[in-house]
C-alpha cells in the first residue's frame, strides 16, 4: 500500500516539477475554488478533429502534429513531451476526471492557462497558443492563479 502511494506520489510530483517550465507565473492569490470553476467557459466541440474525449496521449499529439516522448506513466496519469519547430508542450491524460481535477487544484499554484478536455490537458509555455490547440482539440481555456505577490506596476 505506502510503495503505491509512493509511486503515486512521485508520478503527480514528477507532473508537477515541469509546470515551472511550461508555465509563467501570474499574480494575485485563489482562495476560492468556486471562483476559478464560475470563470470556466464551457467545453468546446473539436472542429477539426471531432472528437477527442478522452484520448491517448499519442491520439492528442497526432492531431497537433507531433511524436510525443512520454515522460510519465503511471495509474494516475500518463504525459507526453511534444517538441516542434514552433513550441514545446506537455499532453497530459487521466483514466478518471478526479485525477485531472486534483492535477489542476495542484498546479492551481503555479497558475498559468491551460487547455483542458474530457481526461486531458494541454500545458504550453507559450499561452497564445493555447488557441490554435483548441481549434483542433476542443477543451477550455482555463487561467489557473499562483501563489505569491502581485507584480507591482512598471513605470513608464
Amino acid at each position: 500500500m505506502i510503495t503505491g502511494r509512493l509511486v503515486r506520489g512521485a508520478a503527480l510530483a514528477g507532473s508537477l516539477a515541469l509546470l515551472p517550465l511550461a508555465t509563467a507565473c501570474s499574480g494575485g492569490e485563489d482562495d476560492d475554488a468556486a471562483e476559478r470553476k464560475q470563470a470556466r467557459p464551457s467545453v468546446t466541440a473539436a472542429p477539426a478533429a471531432g472528437v477527442v474525449a478522452p484520448a491517448k496521449v499519442e491520439v492528442i499529439a497526432d492531431l497537433t502534429g507531433c511524436k510525443p516522448k512520454i515522460r510519465i506513466e503511471a495509474e494516475e496519469l500518463r504525459q507526453g513531451l511534444c517538441h516542434t519547430k514552433k513550441v514545446d508542450y506537455l499532453i497530459t491524460t487521466f483514466p478518471q476526471e478526479e485525477y485531472k481535477q486534483t492535477w489542476l487544484d495542484s498546479a492551481a499554484m503555479y497558475g498559468g492557462k491551460y487547455l483542458v478536455g474530457s481526461r486531458w490537458i494541454v500545458s504550453v509555455a507559450q499561452p497564445e497558443m493555447l488557441e490554435g490547440f483548441r481549434d483542433k482539440l476542443g477543451g477550455t481555456i482555463q487561467q489557473l492563479h499562483g501563489m505569491g505577490p502581485t507584480p507591482a506596476p512598471s513605470a513608464s
